[in-house]
């Protein structure tokens, strides 16, 4: 690969050593360096290229002319048409590339891989195993709230378990006040309501909460009752319940939560991590801030260590709907079913109606932040989050906070709002979550552990408190796409193990927890 050494460019450069062009018939490469107008470049045939714009860092450069109304293209696919005429050398960005329309050809099931686990040992990891036969790769105390106006309360609850509160506890993670805006004001058998219940019955069963308080107020329309029933908890989840009213005002309930925290944390602290299949594991795969490096450094990478996970047994979900559109073809041809691709297009089509609804368009992102990193058209940011996913057949598609329970690679229907996925993506199961992210985004999500992977070096060192990996080194020429999968699949072990991510270390990921909220609120 390139290096990204700073200073300016000479002229007569090598274009191999200033840019990435990832497919040979791509019209763009993707700069490696800041190059400034006027620079003069080699290409590898010796005829000179010269860079008629100035094209920053991530951002793209057209090493081929575009005429008006033509699809321009990046990764081997279209990422939009040309909105006027681009000549070699110009900076292809939103100035001149639009979305323009895209006509998809689905197919189904026509490019099914299954990863091969390599030849050795098994890995493991040390979790810690429940009594229903899950594992969980952290214990906390969650106090999981009904309703909007027992929030409060559950803050002052978690907040007497700040500090040194714990240190005889070393194996309680922490005590976390899950709250949300809703629970009431609501229909609780519509989409929306019953998309509520089903996150907050997630996280109520979730193998990294091994002790739970269910908090309402009392007047609610979702009863703290209710949440729990049908629920098959398994016999070593402690549950207790309280509500406000009952329990006769604030004061009176924060103090009755810390008694039944602290009556739980004995109990807790005898449990033990053993040495678990890393089948066991459920990945959640997620970006935010992504940048012109995220579908050439960090996602790939990530799909590398996706497909490992894969090849032994384990789950692995996408998410994010809004931002694998465009891409979802290559979604349905890895489908192992015509009936499980329909069902992501069929999201997709939701999604059409769901934002036409909002005055907005599909196309409305990619955001600010990820236009500065050199991303332009929602095409072109699909085509690099859908790398998160490997290369392994698409085993299953899931509603929002649906039960992840297909082993191998599966997608879930969420927001592209980072928190709103990652909530969804816990709720399903997900027991690690990993995060790449190119403009620095310092997402946590517990109870689970969120690994950050930065997608390159300029970031990373800017942000190295924030980040647990750096897959920049990609570009930099100092490791290989595998080499970092690698390193990203370890991790996963380490972190299930009981390594602390930076997220952990500042205490991140309590007010992370943003359910996807639809419907009329009366």
């Amino acid at each position: 690969m390139t290096t990204t050494s700073a200073g300016p460019v000479p002229a007569g450069a090598a274009l191999a050593d200033c840019t990435l062009l990832l497919r040979a018939e791509d019209d763009v490469a993707v700069a490696t360096r800041d190059l400034q107008s006027g620079t003069v470049l080699s290409r590898s045939d010796g005829t000179p290229l010269t860079v008629t714009q100035s094209v920053p860092r991530g951002h793209k450069l057209a090493v081929r002319d575009v005429a008006l109304g033509q699809p321009v293209h990046k990764y081997g696919q279209q990422i939009g048409r040309a909105t006027v005429d681009i000549a070699v050398g110009d900076h292809v960005h939103s100035h001149n590339l639009g979305m323009g329309e895209v006509h998809q050809e689905y197919e189904f099931g026509t490019a099914r891989t299954v990863p091969t686990a390599p030849d050795g040992p098994r890995p493991t990891f040390r979790g810690y195993r429940r009594a229903d036969g899950r594992v969980g790769t952290r214990n906390y105390v969650a106090i999981l709230t009904s309703v909007n106006c027992s929030a409060s309360s559950a803050k002052l609850i978690a907040d007497q378990f700040r500090g040194p509160v714990l240190e005889d506890y070393p194996h309680v993670d922490g005590v976390v006040a899950l709250t949300h805006t809703s629970g009431c004001g609501m229909v609780p058998t519509s989409e929306g309501g019953q998309m509520l219940l089903r996150t907050l019955r997630g996280y109520a069963n979730h193998p990294n909460v091994v002790g739970l308080l269910v908090l309402g107020l009392g007047c609610e329309m979702l009863q703290v009752d209710h949440l729990l029933d049908g629920l098959d908890l398994p016999a070593d989840k402690i549950v207790r319940q309280l509500t406000i009213q009952e329990t006769g005002g604030i004061r009176r309930t924060v103090r009755a939560g810390v008694e039944e925290i602290t009556a739980m944390l004995p109990q807790i602290e005898t449990l033990r991590r053993e040495d678990c299949d890393v089948s066991e594991l459920v990945l959640g795969l997620n970006c935010g801030g992504s940048d012109g490096y995220s579908g050439i450094t960090a996602n790939p990478a990530l799909g590398h260590a996706s497909d490992l996970l894969v090849a032994y047994g384990a789950r692995s979900v996408l998410a994010e709907t809004p931002e694998v559109f465009g891409a979802e073809h290559l979604l349905t041809r890895r489908a192992v079913s015509r009936e499980v691709g329909q069902r992501l297009l069929d999201r997709i089509e939701w999604w059409r109606g769901y934002a036409e609804q909002g005055g907005g368009t599909l196309d409305n992102n990619p955001s600010p932040g990820n236009k500065a990193g050199g991303l332009t058209t929602i095409l072109e940011k699909s085509l690099g989050a859908v790398a998160k996913g490997g290369s392994a057949e698409l085993a299953a598609v899931y509603q929002y906070a649906e039960p992840i329970s297909a082993p191998g690679f599966g997608f879930m229907d969420t927001p592209g709002y980072d928190p709103v996925s990652v909530t969804g993506l816990v709720a399903g199961g997900a027991n690690v979550v990993v995060f790449t992210t190119g403009r620095g985004s310092v997402l946590g999500c517990k109870p689970s552990p969120s690994i950050k992977v930065a997608t390159n070096t300029q970031m990373y060192l800017r942000m190295a408190e924030d980040m647990d990996l750096n897959a920049g080194r990609i570009v930099d020429g100092t490791a290989t796409l595998e080499e970092v999968g690698q390193e990203i699949f370890d991790k996963i072990l380490a972190v299930a193990s009981g390594e602390t991510t930076v997220s952990e270390e500042l205490d991140l990921g309590q007010d992370e927890f943003i359910p996807w909220q639809l419907g009329t609120v009366t």
